[in-house]
């Protein structure tokens, strides 16, 4: 699952995430469930066993004990940061085989430092003129189609213009004196023997000089980085992936001259990157885990994952109907294998979503990867971010689960009591703000479709009625990102109310009411030929 795969499942992903006592931590997670003392449930919040991988919403990674040990002995001393900056930054070149590197405040943060860097080539002049890019020569990034995502925001952040290209031939006409530099987001189209690869966009971009930034947040780091090998100027990483350094940390590694400029437009510095603040102890824990990077054993860190995976699969496959298959990943995006629990959604009466739903809301909490199709549903589990002894509360949990008795799932819906044909006025109040949109509904029997004018654009709904309750979906798409409103209201006449679900965007409340247009009816005249005059 890449990034672009991960942002799509954030709406079903729970809002909270686990983590134990320092001490415990040190010991990498010996203990299987935290007490009932500890500082989340102080808080009112049940923690997560994550089931699903290096997710920034639950939490990312657990930090790796050499990490813990560094940012605490960082945090007794003051140090100045250029000084400690170019050290860590000779030792990640030690350590990555690469000519330099530098800590930043996740990969999000490295990504916008290096695009400040192509914008402004090091001059403070233009630095803090950011996000104003008048009178600049380099002000254009040219993207792949395919490497278009949600996190390019970083890169949108410093004011660049985003060129979109779908082919080689096109970016060879794209580029221009204008262009800063390129940015690819791996893996997928810019695998190598691809027709749109790292190699080749490389091959266009080197005659012109132009740098070229890629974004490999969450794969394992390669020693020396593959990416540089195969074109690339710079690569980043994120700290809170598998590396298991600092969740608020991240990597750049590279072109020196490049970083030191990305350097200069990151905090402690003043200008766009002040925001973006990365403190000495996460500097020292991102380089204690690069550090631990090189010397952990990877072969018995999976191994581990498998006896976990098999554990739960061979509790579950004592339920018959269901099924249970290990999934190798491709790549070295999220590497880590998955169970893929399968089984006949009538035969025990629960869909997958549904599993997962239970799951995420209920105690003991599982942040588990859901799916159904006409025949199958199914539940992925991800074991690298597991603590020892969570595989034994993950099967008992799924196996009670899906071992109880429930009645068949029934695709009939009560009959709709309400008509929500017509134009509705739609008022969405927001956290700190009110937008006013609207309906258009066809509605047949329970289904409705229709389209959704948003505060920019208008977009497709489908949706239903049951009784006098609704529920709409729709999507507003925008390149590399999407924003779905899930309605669910009450009608009651002329007017409905209810809660919208915007997914990683929380939630918003909303009142619609028919719209009664009073249109002026005239006879229309249609000519009998060209105007005579205009």
């Amino acid at each position: 699952m890449n990034r672009r795969e991960i942002v799509k499942s954030l709406s079903v992903m729970p809002f909270a995430g686990g983590i134990m006592y320092k001490d415990e931590l040190l010991n990498h997670g010996n203990s299987a469930v935290n007490s009932d003392s500890d500082i989340y449930r102080s808080l009112g919040i049940e923690p997560v066993i994550n089931c699903r991988g290096t997710f920034t919403i639950i939490g990312g990674s657990i930090e790796r004990p050499e990490v813990l040990q560094a940012q605490e002995a960082a945090a007794g001393q003051f140090v100045q940061y250029d000084e400690l900056a170019h050290g860590i930054g000779k030792k990640l070149a030690e350590l990555t085989k690469t000519e330099w590197g530098i800590v930043t405040s996740g990969c999000a943060g490295a990504m916008k430092h290096v695009t400040a860097a192509c914008v402004t080539g090091g001059n403070p002049e233009k630095l803090i003129r950011i996000p104003d890019l008048s009178g600049f020569d380099k002000t254009e990034v040219i993207v792949p189609s395919h490497s278009r995502n949600a996190y390019d925001h970083a890169l949108r952040n410093i004011g660049v213009t985003m060129v979109t290209v779908d082919t080689p031939e096109e970016m060879k006409q794209a580029i221009s004196k204008k262009t800063a530099m390129i940015y690819i987001m791996t893996p997928k189209a810019s695998e190598t023997g691809q027709p749109f690869s790292l190699e080749v966009i490389a091959e266009i971009a080197k005659p012109h000089g132009i740098p070229i930034l890629v974004d490999a947040a969450a794969e394992d780091l390669t020693i020396p980085p593959v990416h540089l090998a195969r074109g690339g100027t710079v690569v980043t990483y994120s700290g809170g992936k598998a590396i298991c350094g600092p969740q608020c940390a991240g990597l750049a590694l590279g072109d020196k001259d490049l970083l030191m400029s990305a350097w200069q437009a990151s905090s402690p510095h003043h200008g766009p990157g002040r925001d973006n603040k990365v403190g000495k102890e996460e500097m020292l824990g991102m380089l204690a885990a690069v550090e631990a990077w090189t010397t952990r054993d990877h072969q018995q860190e999976w191994q581990t994952w498998l006896n976990r995976l098999e554990h739960i699969s061979k509790k579950l496959t004592k339920i018959k109907g269901v099924e249970a298959n290990v999934k190798d990943p491709s790549g070295l995006n999220n590497r880590a294998p998955t169970l893929v629990v399968s089984w006949d959604p009538k035969t025990l009466n629960i869909t997958g979503y549904q599993v997962a739903e239970d799951c995420a809301r209920k105690a003991p909490r599982l942040a588990i990867g859901d799916g159904d199709d006409d025949q199958k549903a199914w539940v992925t589990i991800t074991p690298s971010q597991m603590q020892d002894g969570q595989e034994k509360i993950v099967a008992d949990r799924l196996h009670k689960l899906l071992s109880e008795k429930r009645p068949p799932l029934s695709s009939e819906l009560k009959a709709s009591t309400a008509s929500v044909t017509g134009h509705w006025d739609v008022e969405v109040n927001f956290f700190s703000s009110t937008s006013h949109q609207k309906f258009f509904i066809e509605q047949e029997g329970n289904w409705v479709q229709g389209i959704h004018q948003g505060a920019f654009d208008k977009t497709e709904m489908i949706g239903m009625v049951e009784g006098d309750q609704v529920k709409f979906r729709s999507r507003f798409r925008y390149p590399g990102d999407n924003v779905t409103y899930l309605f669910h209201g009450k009608v009651n006449g002329d007017t409905m109310q209810g809660d919208i679900h915007l997914g990683e965007y929380l939630t918003a409340k909303f009142t619609a009411r028919k719209a009664n247009y009073q249109q002026n009816r005239k006879p229309i005249e249609i000519p009998g030929g060209p105007p005579l005059a205009t």
